[in-house]
């Protein structure tokens, strides 16, 4: 439950004392607007048995019927209306509304957090929201200047190229030192700006020195192949004329290749 509190609504959001790092002119900006939510969206939704002479109302989320007794949740900033307590969610994510405080906007519910996003944007690092004239937006997601750093160095990203890593952005050394594939071929990493081709699970550079039939050489890239203890084959003949040298007869398996681009950078 406190887990779930400080999701929907996180302290950062109306409290400056959770954002030690802000310059004067954020603060200032984070007391007005927290005040001004406080005053026009703030609300606490009240839990009661719906009264008799609402019996038969609607509920304002599903359309269904709320009888005379039946649990009800009612937001004074919504009118006179009831919702079933299921119903009584926010209208971004869905989730219900921890001890029915909700924020309304536009005749809707929300919790603090995507409340506060219809505003501002959020920091897809430190969580706090962007008060700064300037931000760094990329796959979708919003940055303070000095957050949109490397996950695994914290070298700064910014005007620079990278590769996003489980959401975060990368720089294009950690990539390839701890998180590039090797190629089977050369065995050199598939870097960030290198077509790779993958089959079966194994990694190769998409290039016809290393993505080529294992005996004649052919390049394979959009090509049928057969694939055997790791090594390709551009026909059954060439891993044949291979398996009969090492005493072996048949091949693994025989399918065409994803060549996958390379990865997203910025």
């Amino acid at each position: 439950r406190a887990r779930a509190l400080l999701q929907q609504l996180p302290p950062q959001d109306c409290d400056e004392r959770y954002c030690p790092e802000l310059a004067e002119e954020e603060r200032r900006q984070l007391r007005a607007f927290s005040a001004r939510r406080r005053r026009e969206a703030l609300g606490q939704g009240l839990a009661c048995p719906v009264p008799g002479p609402c019996h038969g109302c609607p509920c304002r989320k599903c359309g269904r019927r709320l009888n005379k007794g039946d649990p009800g949740v009612s937001a004074a900033r919504l009118g006179d209306q009831f919702w079933h307590p299921s119903c009584f969610s926010c209208h971004f994510c869905h989730q219900p509304l921890v001890d029915l405080i909700y924020f309304q906007q536009d005749g809707r519910i929300y919790c603090g957090r995507h409340h506060a996003e219809l505003f501002r944007p959020r920091c897809a690092s430190c969580d706090q929201l962007i008060f700064m004239e300037e931000c760094i937006e990329a796959e979708g997601r919003r940055w303070h200047l000095e957050h949109f750093c490397c996950l695994e160095c914290d070298v700064p990203l910014r005007g620079q190229r990278y590769v996003m890593r489980s959401g975060r952005p990368c720089c294009r050394a950690c990539f390839e030192s701890l998180f590039a594939e090797p190629c089977q071929a050369c065995g050199d990493p598939i870097g960030a700006d290198s077509e790779g081709a993958t089959h079966q699970g194994l990694h190769w550079h998409a290039r016809a020195a290393c993505f080529c039939c294992s005996l004649c050489r052919k390049p394979l890239r959009g090509q049928p192949l057969t694939c055997r203890r790791g090594r390709l084959f551009c026909s059954d003949t060439c891993s044949l004329r291979q398996g009969s040298s090492s005493s072996s007869s048949a091949s693994d398996s025989s399918d065409s290749a994803f060549a996958s681009a390379p990865s997203p950078d910025s």
